[in-house]
């Protein structure tokens, strides 16, 4: 058996998600067919039944019009009028089976033949006489009858309020008319009615299935249309607001990424080559000059001196950008430890007096209590020396910088803001892309990598990174990272400048 499946499953269409969809609808289809088709021959068993023992009660209580007791013997006797043909055909038709006996058990009339002999039988009389005195009910029963099948007999009751006296009687309705209505509905449901309704079900199965695959396949041909020519592909959304829908939108998303991610790619392909170009031709000129003019030691030193600034800003291109792989592929070393954030703050700022004091810009830290979380300090200080550097390299002087750290709620904040040229508003969204830059004419524009190795590095330390800026006006720089579980939560930094 598991070899025949296995076997089976090797089979294409059977592989298939439409197949599997169809497979799904048509089980559930089967078995709701097949369910109704159960439930209705409960049903109509149900109905066939009540309907005999309603039509056996009407019966015995004509049977009991019939039959009068005499009262001075107490005997019973037929009470019919024997010229009226619609009162004999009645009676023949109460008496085709029945039974009159005394309360000892001797029939006064009763069916003759041996096929009811379960019906006119003594004890049974006996015991189910006693019983209807003790309950007051009648009783019900089934049994075999004659060749026309079962029968339904129903036993109760004469009184005889004279004599004091219960007379057994007893009648019986033939169950072949139900059982073979029973017979042709089972017949007629589960042979002719439920295949038809499942071969039925089977094509509208596959066909449902296939159109709720038509978006899906829309999807594959468009991955399978995607080249390096026409990366942003999208899919005419269908209107219905689904969970294909939802799909294409996705898709159509990842595709609109995908271009925007080569995009970045090609330019930053583009910069590097023309950074590195830059170097590697100066290194070359000055190494030719050189080889071919230098005529003492004093030349050669300079050349190489100067050979070496050029090697050292080619080595420093190539460390940022493994640092910025590793970090974006979670293989950034990372050395957990307790970190004050106010401490390593000021001590940074006050690395960073010097270069503000050449640039003019007047650089400030707000004072503070220890603020600790749990992160690598050295990563930490690349944040913060990344954003001292750009706050410094875009305010014009005379302007000013300001750096503090503060607490909001469980999140330690650290909050560099300046004075300086702000960011274009349609620019913010994308200054933590990699290879992002802000087009403008600084003198000292770099690769658009500082801020992106700034989000992973907080990204890394379970924090957020985000930007408040107007043009002209200046930026604030906000990281919020998780406080150390073990801290008590400091109050926020007090507005009281320090120079460092």
């Amino acid at each position: 058996m598991n070899a025949f499946l296995k076997r089976v499953r090797t089979i294409p269409i059977f592989r298939t998600l439409r197949f599997r969809l169809a497979s799904t609808f048509l089980l559930l289809l089967t078995f709701i067919t097949l369910a109704v088709g159960m439930a209705g021959t409960v049903l109509l068993r149900w109905i066939l039944e009540t309907n005999t023992e309603q039509t056996l009660r009407e019966e015995l209580a004509g049977l009991r019009g019939y039959v009068r007791l005499d009262d001075t013997d107490g005997q019973p006797y037929w009470f019919e009028d024997k010229t009226d043909p619609e009162e004999v055909a009645a009676v023949e038709r109460l008496t085709n089976v029945y039974v009159v006996a005394n309360s000892s058990g001797a029939i006064w009339q009763g069916t003759a033949n041996h096929a009811f002999d379960a019906m006119t039988n003594r004890d049974t009389m006996l015991r189910e006489l006693h019983e209807i005195e003790r309950t007051k009910t009648p009783i019900f029963k089934t049994i075999q009858g004659d060749e026309y099948g079962p029968y339904r007999i129903l036993s109760s009751v004469l009184s005889d309020t004279v004599h004091h006296r219960d007379w057994y009687v007893a009648i019986g309705r033939s169950l072949s008319g139900d059982n073979l209505l029973r017979r042709r509905f089972r017949r007629t449901y589960f042979f002719i009615f439920a295949p038809v309704t499942i071969f039925i079900c089977v094509l509208v199965s596959w066909f449902a299935a296939s159109r709720a695959l038509v978006a899906l396949q829309s999807v594959e041909h468009a991955a399978r249309d995607i080249t390096g020519s026409n990366l942003g592909l999208q899919i005419p959304l269908r209107g219905a607001n689904d969970e294909l829908d939802r799909l294409i939108e996705s898709f159509n998303e990842m595709s609109r990424r995908l271009r925007a991610s080569f995009d970045q790619i090609r330019q930053f392909s583009t910069d590097v080559s023309h950074e590195l170009r830059t170097p590697l031709t100066a290194i070359q000129g000055q190494l030719e000059v050189a080889l071919f003019t230098a005529k003492n030691p004093d030349q050669l030193r300079e050349a190489i001196e100067n050979a070496l600034q050029d090697v050292e800003r080619l080595s420093n291109l190539v460390r940022a950008l493994l640092l910025l792989s590793h970090s974006e592929t979670g293989q950034l070393p990372m050395n957990r430890t307790a970190v004050d954030l106010n401490g390593t703050l000021a001590e940074l700022v006050e690395q960073f007096q010097i270069p503000a004091e050449m640039h003019g810009v007047r650089l400030t830290v707000a004072k503070g209590t220890p603020v600790y979380c749990d992160g690598d300090r050295i990563q930490l200080e690349r944040v913060i020396t990344n954003l001292l550097s750009n706050a410094l390299k875009y305010t014009p002087e005379g302007g000013w910088v300001k750096a503090r750290v503060d607490t909001a709620g469980q999140r330690a904040r650290i909050i560099v803001e300046d004075s300086g040229i702000g960011i274009p508003p349609g620019h913010l969204p994308h200054i933590f892309d990699r290879f992002y830059r802000v087009p403008d004419g600084h003198p000292e524009k770099g690769l658009g990598l500082g801020l992106s190795f700034v989000a992973s590095i907080v990204k890394a330390h379970g924090g957020e990174i985000h930007v408040e800026s107007k043009l002209g006006e200046g930026s604030r720089f906000i990281v919020s990272i998780p406080l150390r579980s073990t801290q008590t939560l400091a109050p926020s930094a007090q507005p009281a400048e320090i120079r460092a």
